[in-house]
């Protein structure tokens, strides 16, 4: 049972973070109502291990990021099945036809499930990154690492990624006269 200062500091915890987990979760997974619902398990998985919490070993930030990740990884594992293009609603913005609209989402959902299959350290950096347009310092202090070692994660993820998705950049070389970039046919 936790006393009345862990009460009053876990309410501390819940106003100071639980916009930037929603935020985080809500990238992963596009949608509203489930974000809130894993957003929930996040901050009620914080409660039941806050006594356990130790501020020496993990800033709360990275504790929270990891319990977020962990609920988000357990949602995704709860839901294997595969949605068919016909099952999902796709609202047009107006400027964009519904076919264009539609492969950008299948594109980033592609992305993101590449993503998903890198190893746990480059993931969560490519998520901070990408899906929750952190900072590389905000990043190293959330992970505990450099902002060098946060430069690795991201280009081995995006590299992990690019080949995941058989992505081939193109050849560029120094043009021999005018010393510009061109690209190699």
């Amino acid at each position: 049972m936790l006393r009345e200062a862990e009460i009053k500091a876990f309410a501390k915890l819940y106003d100071q973070h639980f916009a930037q987990i929603y935020r985080f979760v809500y990238r992963r997974l596009q949608d509203r109502d489930v974000a809130e619902d894993v957003t929930s398990t996040v901050f009620f998985n914080a409660l039941r291990a806050f006594a356990r919490y130790r501020p020496s070993q993990v800033p709360m930030s990275a504790w929270l990021y990891r319990i977020a990740m962990n609920a988000i990884n357990d949602h995704f594992r709860s839901r294997r099945a595969v949605q068919s293009l016909e099952a999902v609603e796709i609202i047009a913005d107006g400027h964009r036809s519904v076919d264009d609209t539609a492969v950008d989402n299948v594109e980033a959902a592609r992305v993101w499930a590449a993503v998903d299959s890198l190893p746990p350290a480059q993931r969560l950096a490519m998520t901070l990154r990408f899906g929750s347009d952190m900072k590389l310092a905000d990043i190293g202090a959330v992970m505990g690492r450099t902002e060098g070692a946060v430069k690795l994660l991201l280009h081995r993820g995006t590299r992990g990624v690019r080949s995941r998705l058989r992505v081939r950049l193109p050849v560029t070389s120094t043009h021999p006269t005018s010393g510009q970039a061109c690209r190699v046919a």
